[in-house]
C-alpha cells in the first residue's frame, strides 16, 4: 500500500492534508514508478493545497512536485531511465511526492547528481532551472553586473544567490528580518538588505553610485515591484518570478520606454511543453555547477514523512529559509 499526504478538502496544507493509503499506482508506456527518497516542498505544493494555483488536480490528490527519487518501473516506451537509476524532477499529480511512492512522466526524469545528496538534489529543480533560465537565458546576465535578489532567503531566492555568484556577478539580496538577513550572508550575497529596517531603493542606488542594479530578481511582485523600477540601470532587465506578496502589479510601459530597462517574465514550466532541450541543457549546466561546489541548496529543515503537513505549513506562513525537504530515512 501506498502511504501518503493527500488533500481531501482545499484549505491550508495543516487542515486540507490527511494521511491516507492507496495502492501502489500503475504507470503509462512513457512514465516511471519510483520510490521517494526526499521531496522539496514548494510555494505551489501551497497554493494547491488552497486551491489557488493555475493548476488544480482533482481531490483528493498528494502534492509534492520536486522529488529526488529511485526508479523502480519504467514503462515500455521510457528511454531516459531505467530501474535502480537515481533521479531527479517532477511528479505527475495526482500522485506526488510527499509519499512512499510516485509516478513521473519521462520527460521531466533527470539523473540526480552524485555530488548532491538526496535532499539537496529534491532541490535542484524547480528553483535552480527557474534561476539559471531567468538570468542566462532571458536576461543574458555578465560578469561583473549587478543582481537584485528579492526574497533572498527563500528558496526561489537563495538559488538565484548562487547561481548570481556563479555567474560573477554582484548579488544584492533583500530579505524581511535578521535571520533571513544571516542566511542571505552565508548563501553568498554581497549586500544584504533588511527591508524591515532600510529603504531598498535607496540601497541599492547608494551602493551602485546611482547607476542601479542590472538585473532585478523578483518572487515577490507587487510594490516591490513597482519600487524596482526606481533602482533599475539603464539598459536593465526586471525578472518577473512570481507573486508571493499576493498583489498582482501593473506594469508601466511609459516608465520601462523612458528609462529603457526591460521586464521579462517567466514560467519555467512551459519550457517542458514548449522547448524541453532547454530544460535538459540547463540540467547538464546545473549538475556540473554543482560538481564543482560552485551551487549548494541549502536544505534548512529536514523531516520525515511525519512532518510534510507541519513543514508546509512553516513554509505558507513564511517562517522558513532556504528549502525544507520530507526525507525518508529508511
Amino acid at each position: 500500500m501506498l502511504k501518503a499526504w493527500s488533500v481531501m478538502e482545499l484549505g491550508d496544507p495543516a487542515d486540507a492534508l490527511k494521511f491516507a493509503e492507496y495502492v501502489v499506482p500503475s504507470i503509462g508506456d512513457e512514465q516511471v514508478l519510483v520510490k521517494v527518497l526526499a521531496s522539496a516542498a514548494n510555494f505551489p505544493d501551497v497554493l494547491m493545497c488552497r486551491g489557488e494555483y493555475q493548476v488544480k488536480p482533482d481531490l483528493p490528490f498528494t502534492p509534492g512536485r520536486e522529488v529526488c527519487a529511485t526508479v523502480i518501473a519504467a514503462g515500455k516506451n521510457v528511454t531516459r531511465a531505467k530501474v535502480g537509476d537515481r533521479v531527479l524532477g517532477l511528479t505527475t499529480l495526482p500522485y506526488g511526492g510527499f509519499a512512499d511512492y510516485a509516478v513521473m512522466d519521462q520527460n521531466v526524469v533527470h539523473q540526480a547528481p552524485d555530488s548532491l545528496d538526496n535532499a539537496q538534489a529534491a532541490s535542484l529543480f524547480i528553483g535552480y532551472q527557474t534561476g539559471w533560465v531567468g538570468l542566462h537565458r532571458l536576461a543574458r546576465i555578465q560578469p561583473g553586473e549587478v543582481l537584485l535578489v528579492h526574497a533572498a532567503a527563500g528558496g526561489v531566492g537563495s538559488a538565484a544567490i548562487q547561481l548570481g555568484k556563479a555567474a560573477g556577478a554582484t548579488v544584492i539580496g533583500v530579505v524581511g528580518g535578521e535571520a533571513k538577513a544571516d542566511y542571505a550572508r552565508k548563501l553568498g550575497a554581497d549586500l544584504v538588505i533588511d527591508r524591515r529596517k532600510e529603504d531598498f531603493v535607496a540601497v541599492v542606488n547608494e551602493f551602485t553610485d546611482g547607476r542601479g542594479a542590472d538585473v532585478v530578481y523578483d518572487p515577490v511582485g507587487g510594490e516591490v515591484y513597482q519600487k524596482s523600477t526606481k533602482c533599475i540601470a539603464f539598459e536593465g532587465r526586471i525578472i518577473v518570478v512570481g507573486f508571493a506578496g499576493g498583489e498582482i502589479q501593473s506594469a508601466k510601459l511609459n516608465h520601462a520606454l523612458v528609462k529603457n530597462y526591460a521586464i521579462l517574465g517567466i514560467h519555467w514550466g512551459l519550457y517542458n511543453k514548449k522547448n524541453p532541450q532547454v530544460v535538459d541543457d540547463c540540467h547538464a549546466e546545473l549538475t556540473k555547477l554543482a560538481d564543482a561546489g560552485k551551487i549548494n541548496p541549502f536544505v534548512s529543515e529536514r523531516f520525515g514523512i511525519d512532518g510534510v503537513p507541519a513543514g508546509l505549513q512553516r513554509l505558507a506562513d513564511g517562517k522558513t529559509v532556504g528549502r525544507v525537504v520530507m526525507e525518508h530515512t529508511a
